[in-house]
């Protein structure tokens, strides 16, 4: 029964990771001012008809803070990316010279980044909610194991404070990844 339990608790933390990875990719695609080649993660390209990301037909580059550099491993592709950047929400223009597309990332206004800080908080409370269901489940699966008689009451309480333990060490670790967002988004 220790077994099934261990094995419970496991997945739980597995899915608890899951959630902060999640969160961290979702953080990496907030424009905060700064060049960051992961901005451009959801933007896809028509690539002979199947839709690609930019990283799979071309290079990026960050030769200055703001500003970063897609270098086309065929020209022909530059009108592409121009087209899928436009379209997409970014809110950046490109330019292209003919060989390489540069996106200059303007300063954020005051404004914009207290708006991007409530979507970070947004963010961080969904992944706040996902690791609170992950430790609702497991009990719930360690209850109907005490209900089938399956494990006894003390097993439970050490259950319990077990996942309690895991679930608050998540949302500080939650906690930690806003506070670095909000600091890196006004720090600029």
């Amino acid at each position: 029964m220790i077994e099934i339990m261990k094995e419970k608790l496991d997945h739980c933390e597995n899915r608890m990771k899951k959630v902060i990875s999640r969160l961290s990719g979702e953080f990496a695609t907030i424009r905060a001012g700064r060049a960051n080649p992961s901005v451009l993660d959801k933007i896809q390209v028509d690539y002979y008809g199947t839709p690609s990301p930019i990283q799979q037909v071309a290079s990026v580059s960050v030769p200055e803070a703001r500003m970063l550099v897609i270098t086309p491993w065929e020209t022909n592709m530059i009108r592409e990316i121009t087209r899928a950047i436009l379209n997409s929400d970014l809110g950046i223009n490109p330019t292209d010279d003919g060989k390489s597309i540069r996106l200059v990332f303007p300063q954020l206004t005051e404004d914009r980044r207290k708006d991007l800080c409530k979507t970070v908080k947004k963010y961080g409370d969904e992944a706040k909610v996902n690791v609170r269901n992950e430790r609702r489940d497991v009990i719930e699966k360690y209850k109907t194991m005490k209900k089938n008689s399956e494990i006894t009451e003390d097993d439970l309480k050490n259950a319990d404070k077990k996942v309690q333990a895991l679930t608050d060490r998540y949302i500080a670790e939650i906690d930690q990844l806003v506070s670095a967002k909000e600091k890196e988004i006004m720090s600029l």
